[in-house]
């Protein structure tokens, strides 16, 4: 047990180290700091110096800043807003999907990929990074701004179709999948109910009361989101959800701000965590052609998905489509995760698994370059752009 505590204490002070060095190396660079995350744990990992193995548990802990990224997410949203939100983004969320799905499928088969293993990847490469979009965009704009409403609710119904493919992974049978994707629905609708009521009927009244206190109202509010990611994920849905719905049921309530202001500094250090983890999961050392194919793609799909996301947009008269179009413009977590599942299942090859890591990563780094250099960011190193 001493030995796991320090391998613990070790690593985690070996991944904040080298992530403030890197960091302030890519500042003075003039270089978005996510990127220095990710390159920390690619030069620490097990295809750099190999000081850090076991890339598995580091993800786990950086999957706690991406519960909490939802989690304050939900609490600056009205859920009757958020329901309109949905009904306007539904069409432009899986029309640009197919796109990416059909593109992605016969550039794999066109390079030599199987299709078990092409089909796999264009699942996992049609959606679009909800924790780079969000940690990428200030805050005023994401909660008061069209352009923030608009990709909120992009990303929430593109996360809610990632969870469905990952639990379909491993049901072929049609009548399953329906079945499957009604009962998923259900429990959505339950666990927003249950939330809504837990709140009205016990957190709220126990914040009136204590919250002069405000260590108490950190804790709790803590502590109903970590309630209901866990709830979620019991019921066969996923964290972040849970996490979402949690905030959402706060978000009534006047003290949500004070609450979103208050976690922020947790959920950055473990998105910080996130990033790494990305990095050190990635095996440069293997694949050869593959992983270059993979890049290249990454490369393509960052430009397939923003010329989507413009004519898109444009149809659906929204504005600032350039900017919503950049800041969706890459491939997903829920790309790994999906991908990871599939390899688990026996769905995926380790070739067709390389080509998704590098792909995935290659858009995450000229994604975030193109927003950094262009548009309002809370980590751009240009002043003007540089807005929380």
């Amino acid at each position: 047990m001493l030995n796991e505590l320090q391998t613990m204490i070790f690593e985690l002070g070996i991944i904040v180290v080298s992530s403030a060095l890197i960091g302030t190396m890519f500042l003075y660079a003039r270089q978005p700091i996510i990127l220095a995350y990710i390159v920390a744990g690619i030069a620490l990992g097990p295809s750099g110096l190999g000081l850090l193995n076991d890339s598995d548990r580091i993800i786990q802990f950086g999957q706690f800043g991406v519960i909490l990224l939802l989690f304050l997410l939900g609490l600056n949203l009205q859920p009757f807003k958020l329901l309109s939100l949905f009904k306007e983004s539904a069409l432009i969320t899986l029309g640009t999907c197919c796109l990416f799905f059909l593109v992605t499928l016969g550039f794999s088969l066109l390079i030599g990929l199987s299709p078990g293993d092409s089909l796999v990847a264009a699942a996992a490469l049609m959606f679009s990074s909800t924790v780079i979009g969000l940690k990428l965009i200030p805050t005023t704009t994401l909660h008061h701004q069209r352009v923030g409403e608009v990709m909120t609710s992009v990303l929430l119904i593109q996360d809610m179709l990632a969870i469905i493919v990952i639990l379909f992974l491993n049901v072929r049978e049609p009548d399953v999948m329906i079945s499957a994707f009604v009962l998923i629905l259900l429990k959505l609708g339950l666990l927003c109910l249950l939330a809504y009521l837990g709140v009205r009927y016990l957190v709220l009244p126990l914040f009136r009361r204590f919250d002069v206190i405000q260590e108490y109202t950190f804790v709790t509010a803590l502590a109903w989101c970590l309630l209901w990611a866990e709830t979620a994920h019991l019921t066969g849905l996923s964290y972040e959800i849970g996490a979402f719905v949690a905030g959402l049921s706060i978000a009534i309530s006047r003290v949500s701000q004070a609450i979103s202001l208050h976690l922020k500094p947790l959920r950055e250090f473990f998105l910080i965590l996130f990033f790494f983890a990305v990095g050190a999961k990635m095996d440069i050392t293997q694949g050869g052609t593959v992983l270059l194919w993979g890049g290249l793609f990454g490369v393509l799909l960052v430009a397939v998905k923003a010329a989507g996301f413009i004519v898109a947009l444009k149809l659906a008269k929204e504005k600032a489509p350039q900017e919503l179009s950049a800041r969706l413009s890459q491939a997903s977590e829920f790309s790994l995760l999906l991908a990871y599942s599939a390899l688990t299942a026996g769905l995926v090859s380790d070739q067709g698994m390389l080509f998704i890591q590098a792909a995935t990563l290659t858009t995450f780094i000229l994604s975030t370059y193109w927003v950094v250099s262009r548009f309002p960011t809370p980590i751009s190193s240009v002043s003007d752009l540089r807005k929380d």
